[in-house]
């Protein structure tokens, strides 16, 4: 197969990054990653997220006002009165305020503070738990993504006979799990049109061919908030490219909702350069959450996941009651115990090659998948947070048939659609089930009938 000119494939290729021990995958290792902490901070261990009410009117920003790690000379959004209550608890306490921002939607202010040295974190963070000022306290929690890339690729099959022959984009026909959960035939009803899909993760590289006009906006809450070092990212871009890459544009691949829009907020930093795995934390996610929120994009992909975070919880608790539709990644080790598949509403997404969970999941392809690469590559990649965008994507599908789904539905939908020994999702049926079609879903007898669009 020859690259067309202008957008390259890496087949195969020995993996940048080292591969995620399964039993660090809820238990994300900092020591390495001190980048993310302000300067002269020797101890992570010692920062503790607080929180209060706000009782002022929201501050007219999108979903958030942080205060970076560098600091700023006066705080943005927040009461007079808030202020001075976070700058008497930090006295009462001893404590060193790192940063501070508003989440509107919860109507709370959240200060990132630093112990003093020496502290006993727990015994604090009792202490301060008594205070009736104090609406919340807690560790900063680190969470991390659910992906890997193949220290080998998989051996390319040949072009299918079927899905590939109704696009002109080369590598369709390389996308096992494209063709398995029936995306294209899915599409002859829907793309995902105006449905906008916030991918919580790290960046994303939005000049990437295959996502030409598909990410709306993007917004950085990690320390360096560099839009360059962002369009390096690869899981984000992994995740945006399952969901949405370009539809019959000449190059790549197609997406399970290739109308979809994208609002990309980066909350997730590599743990190597050019590495797919990355870590996030509570500061970072729970500022992304509030994006999202008052974003008002109808669904929100988790392909994450960590330790339970009532922070984080109350944020995503708040999304499902504004309608959002939230899709998170069950971790390795089949866990539901921990962010963000603890939270009531939440739709858990397992890969299909992994042990079945505990609670209901949905499964879908995650192992071998072809995707997008900053650069303009494309690579193969695996793990929960590609069955978790695969699901994402038949959500935006679902959802422009009918935009007023709520999640149970959704999860009715595309529970009930799965006809394959491994649970996958089939597409196709869940939503010829609810557009009331009566075609097939075979991909063989309905590939000459697909019909597509460059969106």
């Amino acid at each position: 197969m020859q690259a067309r000119p202008g957008w390259k494939i890496r087949l195969p290729r020995v993996a940048a990054a080292t591969v995620f021990a399964c039993a660090c995958a809820l238990v994300a290792i900092r020591a390495a990653a001190l980048d993310q902490v302000p300067a002269g901070l020797a101890d992570d261990a010692r920062l503790i997220v607080v929180a209060i009410d706000d009782k002022a009117d929201p501050a007219a920003t999108a979903g958030a006002t942080p205060r970076g790690y560098a600091g700023l000379p006066d705080y943005a959004g927040g009461a007079e009165r808030t202020r001075a209550a976070a700058r008497r608890i930090a006295g009462d306490y001893a404590l060193r305020e790192v940063s501070a921002w508003t989440i509107d939607a919860l109507r709370l202010r959240c200060m990132l503070y630093e112990l003093p040295a020496g502290s006993d974190r727990a015994e604090a963070l009792a202490r301060i738990r008594g205070d009736r000022r104090v609406s919340l306290a807690e560790p900063l929690q680190q969470f991390s993504t659910y992906s890997t890339t193949p220290a080998a690729a998989p051996s390319p099959p040949a072009p299918s006979a079927g899905p590939a022959g109704a696009y002109n984009d080369p590598y369709v026909g390389l996308q096992q799990g494209f063709t398995r959960i029936g995306a294209a035939a899915a599409q002859r009803w829907a793309s995902g049109a105006r449905i906008e899909v916030a991918v919580i993760d790290t960046g994303i590289d939005a000049t990437h061919p295959d996502l030409a006009g598909r990410v709306v906006s993007q917004r950085d809450f990690t320390r360096d908030g560099d839009a360059a070092s962002a369009g390096h990212d690869r899981h984000g871009t992994e995740v945006a490219g399952v969901i949405a890459a370009v539809a019959n544009n000449g190059v790549g691949i197609v997406g399970v909702a290739p109308g979809t829009h994208i609002r990309a907020l980066r909350a997730c930093w590599p743990v190597q350069a050019n590495g797919s795995a990355a870590r996030c934390d509570t500061f970072t996610l729970a500022q992304a959450l509030g994006a999202a929120i008052a974003s008002g994009a109808r669904v929100i992909n988790l392909s994450l996941g960590g330790p339970p975070d009532p922070l984080l919880e109350q944020l995503v608790a708040k999304a499902v009651e504004r309608g959002a539709i939230v899709i998170g990644a069950v971790p390795p080790d089949a866990r539901m115990d921990g962010f963000p598949l603890d939270v009531e509403g939440v739709i858990a997404v397992r890969s299909s090659d992994a042990a079945a969970t505990a609670r209901p999941a949905l499964a879908a392809p995650g192992r071998d998948i072809l995707t997008l690469e900053p650069g303009g590559h494309y690579d193969y990649a695996s793990g929960s947070s590609l069955a978790t965008a695969h699901v994402t994507g038949a959500v935006a599908l679902l959802l422009e048939i009918d935009p007023r789904l709520d999640a149970k539905t959704v999860f009715t939908l595309l529970d009930g659609s799965s006809r394959r020994a491994d649970a996958s999702i089939d597409a196709c049926a869940a939503v010829r089930t609810l557009a009331h079609k009566t075609e097939g879903c075979d991909s063989l007898a309905t590939a000459t009938g697909l019909v597509h669009a460059k969106h």
